[in-house]
């Protein structure tokens, strides 16, 4: 049965990982937008996978965390066409990882995040690296509805 295989294969990618796409960064083996899991639940790397590519940071290089919110310029831009697409405004959750590699050197990557995972990755984070995240504004500092 098919049903059975798929179910198990979504509910382990749901417990073992927060749902992010890859903005941008150092890392020339991702490609934009590139869908995955960032995954928090080693305790000594952070990890990163998908189907087109996997790293993982030692946390002790962690030497950047940062968390913001940003709204769309397509918002603002439809909001000057018609009042109603204020009624589709959508945030974009951001998280910036800043590191140092294998080599010594400086390296960054930005995730979008999901609204729902985002909590319990800043906590991990933080604990786990012993670095505060330094949040963008006081929006991205309030707790997530829903």
């Amino acid at each position: 049965m098919l049903v059975a295989p798929l179910l198990l294969a979504l509910t382990l990618s749901a417990s073992i990982g927060s749902h992010v796409s890859y903005v941008g960064g150092t890392r020339a083996d991702l490609s934009q937008g590139c869908s995955g899991l960032i995954d928090t639940s080693d305790e000594g790397y952070l990890v990163f996978f998908s189907n087109k590519g996997n790293f993982r940071v030692p946390y002790q290089k962690v030497n950047l965390l940062e968390y913001g919110q940003n709204v769309s310029r397509r918002y603002i831009m439809a909001l000057a066409l018609s009042p109603m697409f204020f009624m589709a405004k959508k945030r974009r959750h951001f998280l910036t990882i800043g590191y140092e590699d294998e080599g010594g050197k400086q390296q960054a990557v930005l995730f979008r995040v999901e609204k729902s995972d985002i909590r319990s990755v800043l906590v991990t984070l933080e604990a786990r690296t012993g670095r505060r995240v330094d949040y963008q504004d006081e929006e991205a500092r309030k707790s997530p509805k829903g």
